[in-house]
């Protein structure tokens, strides 16, 4: 192989042409970390290695082997996969026992979870006793408590991908970040560079995001946590890539700048939080000098000085978002 054959990258197209797969089983096949990509240069968009196509067409068992790989089904060809019920296999994938690869929005903007029929194969292999007679207890409490762990299992999964893509400490805080909503990224990153940094290095959505603004709005919802635990875990987890990101370097600041100015607070009110008095407003931030534009100064700190002290308010948080959401709905 020559250096330009092994330096040569191509775009996704190409790539799937080449890989004989559709442009979506390319993207999970990446995903899934089965085709190497490498960042393009001056472009937010990876490219596929010319040479890592030929590795991949030089297997015995391409390309059929390759799409069995990335092969996605729903849940009633899951269900006949582990040859169960459609209502038990959905069950199960809310409890956590089958996950998701992929999903998309029909028609009626409900969403549909796809899964890879070989993980099905085999989960359902290794768990026979769940697959007939009644379920376990702990299974028939989880489901009565409403528990859908298919959104966080799903975000977990893509999280993965992300840290495995990331670059450098930076990236790796940034995609941890993307999870986070702005509320909670502000309470973890009080500084406002590091913010704005994070928020310029935020992975691109996941492909085939919808076009409808309801249909984007429902996607753009799953891909921030919303469960407790999920949040206390990202919540730490962005702490410590945060501390080895500031290790490596600092964010970037505008020049003559070292430490946050205290003017930045004139100039951008912090962002009330939920409970924020009456007559709060948002003000548009004016340039510096240096011609940067300083990010919002985030809520202030309140965060509980425990473990279980964070969790209730998480959760006294979310409980007042539903019942604006029902009120609204109402």
């Amino acid at each position: 192989m020559t250096v330009e054959q092994a330096t040569r990258t191509v775009a996704y197209g190409r790539a799937a042409q080449e890989l004989a797969l559709r442009r979506s089983e390319l993207e999970l096949a990446v995903h899934l970390g089965h085709v190497r990509t490498v960042p393009s240069p001056g472009a937010d968009r990876r490219r596929v290695p010319q040479d890592e196509i030929d590795r991949l067409r030089a297997e015995p068992d391409f390309p059929d082997g390759l799409r069995e790989r990335v092969r996605t089904v729903g849940t009633a060809q899951a269900a006949e996969l582990a040859r169960i019920t459609g209502d038990r296999f959905t069950r199960l994938a809310r409890t956590g026992h089958f996950t998701p690869v992929a999903f998309y929005l029909n028609r009626y903007r409900s969403v549909v979870w796809l899964y890879l029929a070989r993980e099905v194969g085999e989960t359902a292999a290794r768990l026979p006793e769940l697959l007939t007679g009644r379920a376990p207890r702990e299974v028939r409490d989880r489901l009565e408590a409403g528990e859908d762990a298919r959104p966080r299992d799903w975000r977990a999964r893509r999280l993965q991908l992300l840290l495995r893509q990331a670059p450098d400490a930076w990236a790796s805080a940034a995609a941890i970040a993307s999870f986070l909503d702005p509320l909670q990224l502000a309470e973890v990153t009080p500084d406002p560079y590091e913010r704005a940094h994070l928020e310029q290095l935020r992975p691109a959505p996941p492909p085939g995001r919808p076009e409808s603004d309801a249909a984007r709005a429902i996607a753009d919802r799953l891909l921030l946590a919303d469960d407790p635990d999920e949040i206390l875990r990202l919540r730490t987890v962005l702490t410590h890539a945060l501390r080895a990101a500031r290790a490596d370097r600092p964010a970037p600041r505008p020049r003559a700048a070292a430490p946050v100015p205290e003017s930045a607070a004139s100039v951008m009110p912090a962002a009330p939080a939920p409970s924020a008095e009456p007559g709060a407003s948002k003000t548009l931030a004016r340039p510096t000098a240096a011609g940067h534009h300083p990010p919002p100064r985030g809520p202030a700190d309140r965060r509980p000085a425990t473990r279980a002290g964070l969790r209730t308010a998480l959760l006294a948080r979310l409980r007042l978002r539903l019942r604006l959401g029902r009120a609204r709905a109402g």
